[in-house]
């Protein structure tokens, strides 16, 4: 056997795929059009338009989890009222 023939079986094979990568890219082109095509652009910014968008959702419900917090249960009205009163201020009027 000589060396070119190996070389030979395998550049027919990458050609096909060349063709059918090439006849796929086409035919995605034609179905969704030329402003739809999945890029990594456009992956990398719809990923980033996700992360902005989760981190917004997550800062709202920490928002509304510690309004829920702070005013819901009596106990936590007493701690609130008390803010600014200290122990040693209490314990000098008795």
């Amino acid at each position: 056997m000589s060396d070119t023939q190996p070389n030979g079986l395998v550049e027919i094979p990458r050609s096909v795929l060349s063709m059918a990568v090439g006849m796929i890219d086409t035919v995605e082109r034609v179905v969704v059009g030329d402003a739809r095509v999945r890029t990594a652009r456009r992956n990398a910014w719809e990923a980033i338009c996700a992360d902005r968008a989760r981190a917004l959702h997550q800062d709202e419900v920490r928002r509304l989890v510690s309004q829920l917090r702070v005013g819901s249960s009596p106990r936590s009205r007493a701690s609130q009222a008390s803010v600014g009163r200290s122990p040693r201020r209490r314990a000098a009027r008795s």
